[in-house]
């Protein structure tokens, strides 16, 4: 989905010539960086699925063992990048290679209703065994929800998108989400956007937004701004120095921030008995809403990463080609990995039983990368050949753009 020139909506400054061209038909170090999250979503997804008889708490218990702790605490890169660059990938969208804008309301809508929809069926079927009695509104929620906001604002002047990304990005954290109790007016939309609790029950079923969309909206804003960069007119120098300036000021003010407990996390961090404890306190970064400090570490990261896969794109061409692939279709890969951790959960509980209370569960952390290793192999073929499926029907076959 990202083919791209800048947006222009009706009574705007062109910021680029309308007969600009992009860099192509498909960015690279977009598709490595969404393929890296990818993988390190289905390490998370391992641990959800096989390790479930230890809860890492949000923000991390401290209790938690360090191996488990950094396991849990890269994952929390994925969500916020992933948002990042869907902003990213519509903006492409909306100004492809031929130079003719495009609005992408349309497609931002109905790619948003789907996500939702794939999320209250296709996430929840997973979890089944639990028992169908609720409704977890997790992260495909917060990104449908955040492309219908950009479908509503995407005809607005670019620089008033990016900057109300900010303003939403940068001010969410002084609303306080316990501050929204049931009965209060409004309950079920502010909670939507501001809290991670029950929005409300029917046919005996609880719904629960575990995603407050808010945050999440304002990354994908900021992302939408960001896809200026990757217009042809913007010289490929300049769009790295940008890049890395981009990532270093997000480190910056978070350390800032943090260093000194001003703003943007709402458990301060505090010197530990050991330099290790201290470093796992400073990171300890609440995600359920994310917290400012979360989102500039993770999109900050991101930035430095866009950046590393820009400057070194032709020597890391071989080595990051199985990257490309799983971000090339991201959400088959998303789906595929799920459910074949169910199936493969079912298969081993099967041969070996309850190890951990009523579940199966691996013994350790080294097993979980060990089985992400597994199940990243296992599924790189498949993906491989959906990914040249996809690419060759897909003009044919519209259904394919969702996935």
């Amino acid at each position: 989905m990202h083919n791209i020139v800048i947006h222009e909506s009706p009574g705007d400054k062109p910021i680029a010539a309308k007969s600009s061209k992009l860099l192509g038909a498909r960015i690279d170090s977009i598709d490595i960086l969404r393929g890296l999250i990818i993988l390190i979503m289905m390490l998370d997804h391992v641990r959800e699925r096989f390790f479930m008889h230890t809860p890492t708490g949000d923000p991390i218990y401290d209790t938690v063992s360090p191996e488990l702790y950094f396991t849990r605490y890269i994952t929390h890169f994925c969500a916020p990048i992933f948002i990042f660059l869907a902003g990213m990938s519509a903006w492409l969208y909306a100004n492809p290679a031929n130079g003719q804008f495009r609005s992408p309301s349309s497609f931002l809508f109905k790619r948003g209703v789907v996500l939702v929809l794939f999320d209250i069926v296709l996430y929840n079927a997973l979890w089944i065994e639990l028992g169908y009695n609720t409704i977890w509104l997790q992260v495909l929620w917060a990104i449908g929800l955040s492309m219908i906001g950009l479908s509503l604002v995407c005809k607005m002047n670019i620089w008033l998108i990016g900057a109300l990304g900010l303003l939403i990005t940068f001010g969410h954290d002084a609303i306080k989400p316990s501050d929204i109790v049931p009965g209060d007016f409004a309950f079920t939309f502010l909670t939507i956007l501001f809290q991670n609790n029950f929005i409300g029950e029917i046919a005996g079923i609880k719904i629960k937004a575990s995603y407050p969309v808010l945050a999440w909206f304002g990354v994908i804003l900021v992302g939408y701004c960001a896809g200026q960069l990757y217009a042809k007119n913007v010289a490929e120098n300049k769009r790295k120095k940008t890049l890395l300036a981009m990532g270093i000021i997000c480190l910056l003010v978070m350390l800032v921030l943090r260093g000194f407990n001003l703003y943007g996390e709402v458990m301060p961090w505090s010197v530990q008995e050991t330099m290790l404890a201290s470093v796992m306190s400073f990171l300890n970064f609440s995600k359920y809403p994310p917290t400012l400090n979360y989102v500039l570490i993770t999109v900050g990261v991101g930035c430095l990463l866009l950046f590393l896969f820009e400057q070194f794109k032709d020597k890391a061409a071989k080595p990051f080609g199985a990257l490309k692939v799983f971000g090339s279709v991201p959400m088959f890969a998303y789906f595929a990995h799920l459910y074949i951790l169910l199936v493969a959960y079912w298969i081993l509980f099967a041969i070996f039983g309850p190890t951990h209370g009523e579940r199966f569960a691996l013994g350790n952390v080294g097993m979980i990368w060990l089985a992400t290793v597994i199940l990243t192999i296992g599924l790189y073929i498949p993906t491989k050949k959906f990914a040249a499926y996809k690419h060759k029907h897909k003009r044919e076959k519209p259904w394919l753009s969702y996935l």
